[in-house]
Parts: C-alpha cells; structure tokens; sequence
C-alpha cells in the first residue's frame, strides 16, 4: 500500500512511532490484538523511515527530527539479526534497553511533531 500523498506517509510515520512510543504493556496488548509478531513494531517504523527525508523536503516533517529517526533505525538495525532473537520476544518490549531507547526517541520525535507524544495506537490490517 503505497502512496505518493504526503499527508499518508506522514501519518504512515506517526503511527509507526506511536506503537514504539508507547508503554511496553500497551506494545504487547496491540501485537495480540492484531495477532502479530513483536517485529512488526520495527518493520513498520523500517516502512515510515524509508520515507522520512522526503516528508522533511516537502514540510511535512521537521527537519531537527531526523537525528532522532536515524538513530531510532540504528538502534533497532542494532537489535536484529538471528544472535538478537531474545530482543524479539514480547517480555523483551519491558526489559530490553534497545527497546526502552527506542521508546524514549519515539517519545522525543512525536512530542516534537505533535506537542505530545501519547496517541491511540493505530488500526492495522493484516493480510494473511
């Protein structure tokens, strides 16, 4: 699902950060509510990151954030690969240091974007 209105991937961004943001119980409680693995949170940041200097070069997300968003794909890029599975786990979202890192910048960018940084978390549709 792709599209070139900034608007959506923008909010693409957003919702991303949302979930990452968000207190690890409410992490766990999205993953089992959309039945999904603890990865998604970090491949659907991974989509909106993609993104990200493109929604800053047409004003739709400041520039001062991006230190922020690269060193959030840094650290999740950092957790990843198969010696980082015990990263992976939904206990994981509570305990890990990656994770709580990558929470606090999560927090950091939305409250920089938005005033503040707690949202619902987003709807997702999973196609299987």
């Amino acid at each position: 699902m792709e599209s070139s209105d900034p608007s959506f991937r923008r909010r693409l961004l957003i919702e991303s950060l949302t979930v990452l943001a968000a207190d690890a119980e409410a992490q766990v409680a999205w993953l089992v509510r959309h039945a999904v693995m603890t990865d998604e949170i970090a491949l659907d940041f991974d989509h909106a990151f993609r993104m990200a200097w493109s929604l800053v070069e047409e004003g739709q997300v400041d520039r001062g954030v991006m230190a922020d968003l690269q060193e959030l794909d840094a650290i999740i890029s950092g957790m990843s690969g198969g010696d980082n599975a015990d990263r992976w786990t939904r206990h994981a979202l509570s305990t890990d240091e990656g994770w709580a890192l990558a929470r606090r910048l999560a927090r950091r960018v939305l409250v920089e974007e938005l005033g503040e940084w707690q949202q619902p978390l987003p709807e997702i549709t999973v196609i299987r």
